[in-house]
């Protein structure tokens, strides 16, 4: 019985021996981990390449830069119909229905109601409209400081069928979603715009 109880004597404190090594090692290791996530740089340009919805052929280049508290957008949208088109940043990166449904609602993370990009309330994905001229081209120029680039990447870029009235909830009654794009990290090499997409679609 006392063999018994020294054997599990020495068992007890090889196994403090062992913790007494292990943990200052498991906590500089967790403390590497927190330094290289805090040294992780957060993107500062994205790039979302408009492809169309089912039975539509709208597409578009949307670039985006974080500047300061402002993120910038500009690139061009084509095939359009004359006129303006709703264009907001929906919540999900998710292409797998046809008509975009699956991109849900307005990017919203406050839960705001839908408004104007200028009014004091508006949910963060909220961009108004964009306009097309004669030939069916709209030339995009937004910024926001309500959005921080890198909670968009991953997001939806949508553009719908009509003109988003600011007022109506929860989407501005801006109809069908006629092309949609993700929003990736961007080659920050490469900054043509105006460069076409592949000749692919949501589906």
């Amino acid at each position: 019985m006392k063999r018994t109880g020294t054997l599990m004597m020495t068992r007890l404190i090889a196994c403090a021996l062992a913790l007494g090594v292990a943990l200052p090692a498991l906590a500089q290791q967790a403390n590497s981990a927190d330094k290289h996530d805090h040294d992780v740089k957060k993107p500062t340009e994205g790039v979302a390449v408009l492809l169309p919805t089912k039975g539509n052929d709208v597409r578009g280049v949307i670039l985006l830069r974080q500047e300061g508290d402002t993120v910038h957008l500009r690139g061009k949208v084509w095939n359009l119909s004359p006129g303006k088109h709703g264009f907001h940043i929906h919540q999900f990166g998710d292409l797998r229905a046809a008509d975009g449904k699956s991109a849900g609602g307005h990017f919203s993370p406050n839960d705001h109601p839908h408004g104007g990009p200028d009014d004091a309330k508006h949910h963060a994905g909220d961009f108004g409209n964009i306009t097309a001229n004669e030939e069916g081209v709209a030339m995009v120029e937004k910024q926001s400081k309500d959005l921080k680039l890198h909670f968009a990447i991953g997001r939806a870029i949508v553009v719908h069928e009509k003109a988003d009235d600011l007022k109506s909830q929860p989407s501005g009654d801006a109809g069908a979603r006629i092309a949609i794009g993700v929003i990736g990290f961007a080659n920050i090499e490469d900054h043509d715009s105006a460069r076409a997409p592949s000749d692919t679609s949501v589906r």
